[in-house]
């Protein structure tokens, strides 16, 4: 399982692309983050994964990628409530890992694959796939543009994609900015419009978005909460944070909580069509 290490955080600082996606994907390895924000490492849990897949309109007939698919979480469940056949690609080896644990656990394998791939260079062949879903990790990718562009490339004529991801409507407190801030999915998100705008220049059509600010205020203050249990569980030695600074996400996570109070941080899913010709 990949530690993350000061040495990360400093490479990823200086500007290192290759040292931020591994930063990323260190974080998300890590198995007491489930108990900070859930299996499903994301706001609305599974009740938005299963809109979104309604929005979507998935069915068995689907091949669906689901781009930093964690430990596998949306993949199952769009395979199990939807029939569909979900390919998950995540940066971090270690998530493949247990994603494929979890489909064999949720008697999914059959519908499911993984494999350990980049969102700015996707290991598929063009339109491979039928829809593309990508959850709260969007505004992680260092170049947005390239990832929606690779989203378009692999999906057929007519395909769809879906994401859900944090938004800003004005500049973020320091406390949000950093590496940090990063890889918590805070310090690169965008205003609604700019994803519309990348989405747009990948040559993707009638963009569709729905607010969903309610999701992010309850998974903050739900952070708020276990952060002191695992707070405890490090100091006593039960889990391993590496190099994580506790009292540095605390503080994270309070002003991250007034910043959705202000307005200043939401919530949103998109939608959108590759046109058919």
């Amino acid at each position: 399982m990949s530690v993350v290490t000061a040495e990360t955080f400093t490479a990823a600082a200086d500007g290192d692309v290759a040292a931020l996606k591994a930063c990323c994907a260190a974080v998300y390895g890590q198995e007491w983050l489930s108990l900070l924000v859930g299996d499903s490492l994301h706001p609305g849990g599974l009740a938005l994964t299963r809109h979104l897949g309604k929005r979507l309109r998935l069915g068995p007939a689907d091949r669906v990628l689901d781009i930093a698919c964690g430990t596998g979480t949306t993949s199952v469940l769009l395979a199990q409530e939807f029939g569909c056949h979900v390919t998950g690609v995540d940066y971090g080896a270690t998530q493949i890992e247990r994603a494929t644990a979890a489909a064999e656990s949720a008697d999914v394998a059959d519908r499911t694959a993984f494999e350990v791939g980049d969102a700015e260079s996707l290991p598929f062949d063009d339109g491979s796939f039928t829809a593309v879903v990508c959850e709260c990790a969007f505004c992680t990718f260092p170049s947005k543009a390239q990832a929606a562009a690779e989203m378009y490339r692999v999906l057929i004529p007519g395909g769809r994609v879906g994401i859900t991801d944090l938004t800003v409507s004005g500049p973020l407190p320091e406390a949000l900015q950093g590496v940090a801030a990063w890889v918590a999915c805070v310090a690169d998100a965008r205003p609604v419009q700019d994803y519309v705008a990348i989405l747009t220049a990948a040559g993707f059509a009638r963009i569709a978005t729905e607010k969903h600010n309610d999701a992010i205020a309850k998974l903050i203050a739900d952070i708020q909460t276990k952060l002191m249990g695992v707070s405890i569980l490090a100091g006593v030695g039960k889990i391993d944070l590496g190099d994580i600074d506790l009292a540095a996400g605390r503080t994270m996570a309070r002003v991250a909580r007034q910043a959705t109070r202000d307005g200043l941080l939401g919530y949103c899913l998109l939608t959108a069509p590759r046109p058919a010709s």
